[in-house]
């Protein structure tokens, strides 16, 4: 099949200066000395794109991207090497790219048209499916500066996609706008998919990536750690996101990691560190650095974190999928009944799920000084996908007043996948029965 993207050894290097002035010293220097240092948002990048192909990018945030897309549409230039790209594009960058922000969105959508190569007899045919689309009532006889992004983002989709383009560019965006719109965004994507459309698509919607990618690559400061099947790079890009050594060279897919039993931290056997490393599990947890966190301290987690039904540290879990919250707590004083709890909340705080140890009528005992308490909550993941957090605590009654011994409001991001999404916060696992 015939390529369309074809990037060899791309890099792409910026110069860092300490001070605006250092800039003009270097300019100005007989003896051509260094001011700056070089920065590497791309390195060595390699990687072709099969005409009809949905081709997924991934990676944590700086990871070069976006920089990657904005030099396959033109928008900067590579530093060396090759880059080369066969076919019509259309890109969706950033929100409002493009746009003149003074200009109404009908008006925004011919001279768009116009950049893109279209005469004015051919955007008068595609106006009505462009406004259908985008779905924004009488905002697009409005200047698009009074646009919220979610406008912003659904005009742009719909110009994308009108002048049915070789190649799609889509970064992120699709992240904006309601279920119903990103669902219609996807359906269209698949019919101009089937009709030989190639994709190139950067998103942190891992669920996005594995059910609509043929191959998926991961990058990490800037440089190219592997490309694969979408399942096989998303667990990559979970090690990654956990804090685990990956290896440009030596990555491999069935390399394996797990906890040791009683000393509650991960073993890592990874052949590009030559050795096991041995850390705690909350070392591996994206940690919120503003979370509320306060006590008495008469009881401490000493170590926390997710595992998923494999035993390895988690902050994405699929839905559907066991797995474990884990919680090693020690008593500083004596303790009488300590209660262990766990709450995920929602990205406006709302408590979604959770439970402790009180009500699941577990007797704790007495958690005399020095006591250190292994604690183990199992279930099902049944969330939507999406963003949430994890809280924790111990506490106790001390008569009838609950003392809070430590507890840790927001403490780590947790990201649900999706194979598909149903309505509201979480799945009823309805079975739909037609006779």
């Amino acid at each position: 099949m015939a390529k369309v993207v074809s990037v060899k050894n791309l890099t792409k290097i910026y110069q860092l200066y300490n001070k605006p002035i250092d800039r003009l010293k270097e300019a100005v220097n007989p003896f051509k000395k260094n001011y700056h240092r070089d920065f590497y948002a791309l390195n060595d990048i390699s990687f072709d794109v099969e005409k009809g192909e949905s081709f997924g990018i991934i990676g944590v945030n700086g990871s070069g991207k976006s920089t990657l897309l904005k030099i396959l549409t033109g928008v900067l230039n590579k530093t060396y090497s090759e880059a080369n790209v066969d076919g019509k594009i259309a890109a969706l960058l950033e929100l409002g790219a493009g746009f003149n922000m003074d200009y109404t969105g009908i008006e925004n959508i011919y001279m768009n048209g116009t950049m893109m190569g279209f005469s004015k007899k051919e955007m008068d045919e595609k106006l009505d499916k462009i406004i259908e689309f985008a779905d924004i009532g009488n905002f697009i006889y409005q200047p698009v500066k009074q646009y919220s992004s979610g406008m912003f983002v659904r005009l742009a989709f719909a110009l994308s996609i009108a002048v049915e383009p070789e190649i799609l560019i889509v970064d992120e965006a699709l992240s904006v706008g309601d279920i119903f719109f990103q669902t219609k965004c996807y359906k269209r994507m698949d019919e101009l998919k089937e009709k030989g459309t190639t994709i190139i698509m950067v998103t942190h919607d891992l669920g996005a990536v594995i059910k609509y990618c043929d191959r998926t690559m991961v990058l990490n400061s800037g440089k190219q750690i592997a490309i694969g099947t979408p399942h096989e790079m998303v667990d990559l890009y979970k090690k990654i996101l956990a804090g685990q050594e990956v290896s440009v060279n030596d990555f491999s897919a069935d390399s394996d990691s797990h906890i040791v039993g009683g000393d509650e931290v991960m073993k890592q056997e990874s052949p590009c560190v030559g050795a096991d490393i041995i850390r705690p599990l909350k070392e591996f947890m994206s940690i919120n650095p503003h979370a509320d966190i306060y006590g008495d301290m008469k009881a401490e987690f000493i170590d926390f974190g997710i595992v998923d039904q494999k035993g390895n540290p988690a902050t994405v879990i699929v839905k559907g999928e066991t797995f474990t919250i884990r919680e090693k707590i020690k008593m500083n004083e004596k303790v009488n009944n300590p209660i262990f709890t766990w709450t995920i909340k929602d990205k406006r705080g709302t408590d979604l799920t959770g439970t402790n140890t009180m009500l699941e009528k577990i007797d704790t005992g007495v958690g005399e000084k020095g006591k250190v308490y292994d604690v183990s909550f199992t279930q099902k993941m049944l969330l939507q996908g999406g963003e949430y957090l994890l809280s924790m605590s111990c506490t106790s009654f001390e008569g009838d007043e609950l003392k809070v011994h430590h507890r840790m409001y927001d403490v780590i991001s947790l990201t649900v996948l999706i194979n598909e999404n149903k309505v509201g916060i979480f799945d009823s696992e309805s079975k739909v029965t037609i006779k």
